[in-house]
């Protein structure tokens, strides 16, 4: 690329909040027709940098420039007159909308009489969808519409700003595989067409399928930008979390003894069938599979949350009936959700409560809680899940993404379970948070806990699990021990095939 290509560049730039120094004199170029990936631990400085450009923040330090001159961005709406926009994880837009309304909302073009032309709208929306080959109703409500078709909605926002700058921040994270490449063929679309994209992502598969450049913040600070086909994954590891790839799954070895649960041909009409199998004291079984497979579906039955059509639970040996989630922990089942936010955590409580929830009648007297007691069996779990906070009677929103997972664990743990079952554990945290959960699940394993895995990350499957059973379409594909499991193997189970 040539420097005169050059759209926008950060230089030197530092941010402090209080006593926090969120950027140190960083540096950022962004090129026309360029993919730049942009990486880093939670509070690497990345959404700091993100609410620079967007014209939220201003630089306490160094300098902004845009086609080579200085500019300051005063608010997001200068931002996005200089073709600047910002699409975030989670999409904003007026649900009760339709899909045009929404992308030019605020800025309705008139007809000569004042009023709003609403063909000349639904005609320009019309023309915006096609060049993004996107097959979308104009006239829809934004209520009806999944994540991903809002977030295209977002990016025909952004291409009706005349957008020549797209920062899209954590993207993916509620997207299932097939959306992740549809997303991909309209950012491949802005690429050609010369938009210069930023794209910050935790997924470090994603930025090697579709960076063209990668930078690296760490700790607030510009570590490297290189081009993404130079440094492989162990590398983006080690520049971000300043260790090596091994440290991402510290499984140390288990004694891995008797049954805890047998579970015989289990099935849930239309969902799953026939489902069998087997979990030990110390053992981390590994849940794998496509979207849709069934698996979250099982632990959900096994947690009394659904209710099984037939089939037969044993827990040591013994049949039991799981009718509720009631039943299951006190059968000594815990279940870490997959979505914390929704199922795992009460965002407005302390960490205190959140912990203690599950434990609410043990912990009451004449229906008052003992607040002394809440307090002693919370920091017991905070302490030993190390988990990074103000204090305990920090409400739980205000936690990072890694430290919610581990009060989330520490809330199911006070219930002294004796199977573990744990629903995408990592997914939305990052990577050194990630290797923290990795050591803690392998620390409950090494303590004797019976531990289902699920996970979609196959690497997290592979190196954490002591056997593989791979799920297709609703019944088990496979089950492999950790010696025979590889890659290619999982993903033939997992799409119907047998690996010769």
């Amino acid at each position: 690329m040539k420097p005169s290509e050059l759209i926008v560049e950060l230089i030197g730039v530092a941010r402090q909040f209080g006593a926090i120094q969120a950027l140190k004199g960083v540096d950022l170029a962004l090129y026309p027709g360029e993919v730049h990936a942009l990486v880093g631990e939670n509070g690497a400085g990345k959404s700091t940098l993100v609410k620079m450009l967007a014209g939220v923040y201003r630089p306490d330090m160094g300098m902004l420039k845009m086609d080579g001159e200085v500019i300051e961005l005063r608010n997001p709406a200068q931002a996005q007159a200089l073709g600047i926009a910002v699409i975030h994880q989670e999409p904003s837009l007026f649900p009760d909308l339709d899909v045009a309304e929404n992308i030019f909302m605020g800025r309705h073009p008139r007809d000569r009489f004042g009023r709003v032309d609403w063909r000349h709208m639904y005609a320009e929306v019309d023309r915006l969808l096609n060049r993004l080959n996107v097959q979308l109703s104009v006239r829809t409500l934004v209520q009806g519409l999944s994540v991903a078709d809002q977030q295209l909605v977002e990016i025909a926002k952004a291409l009706s700003l005349d957008t020549r700058v797209l920062v899209m921040d954590e993207p993916t994270a509620a997207l299932s595989p097939h959306e992740v490449q549809e997303l991909f063929k309209i950012v491949r679309q802005l690429r050609e067409q010369g938009v210069a994209i930023l794209f910050v992502s935790h997924r470090l598969e994603e930025i090697a399928e579709l960076a063209d450049r990668v930078t690296v913040l760490r700790d607030g600070e510009h570590v490297v930008t290189a081009p993404a086909r130079e440094l492989s994954t162990e590398d983006l590891i080690r520049h971000m979390v300043g260790r090596e790839l091994g440290a991402l799954f510290p499984k140390s070895e288990a004694e891995i003894g008797e049954v805890v649960l047998e579970v015989r041909n289990l099935t849930r009409a239309s969902v799953f069938r026939d489902v069998s199998f087997t979990l030990r004291r110390g053992e981390i079984l590994g849940f794998a599979g496509l979207v849709g497979a069934g698996r979250t579906e099982v632990a959900r039955v096994l947690f009394g949350i659904d209710r099984a059509d037939s089939g037969t639970i044993l827990l040591r040996g013994r049949v039991i009936k799981i009718s509720s989630s009631k039943a299951a922990m006190r059968h000594g089942i815990a279940y870490v959700p997959e979505d914390r936010h929704q199922h795992g955590l009460v965002l407005d409580f302390s960490i205190a409560r959140n912990v203690t929830l599950p434990l609410l009648d043990q912990l009451s007297r004449l229906g008052l809680v003992d607040q002394r007691r809440e307090m002693e069996l919370a920091k017991s779990y905070a302490e030993q899940l190390h988990v990074r906070a103000a204090g305990l009677n920090q409400l739980a929103k205000a936690l990072s993404g890694g430290n919610q997972q581990k009060v989330v664990l520490g809330k199911w743990l006070a219930t002294e379970p004796e199977i573990l079952i744990l629903d995408e554990p990592t997914r939305g945290i990052d990577i050194g948070a990630k290797a923290e959960v990795h050591r803690i699940i392998s620390e409950l394993a090494g303590r004797g806990l019976a531990i289902i895995l699920i996970s979609s990350e196959l690497p997290e499957v592979l190196a954490m699990s002591d056997r593989v059973l791979v799920m297709h379409e609703g019944h088990v594909s496979q089950v492999f021990t950790r010696a025979e499991a590889n890659q290619e193997k999982v993903m033939f189970a997992a799409t119907g095939q047998v690996a010769v």
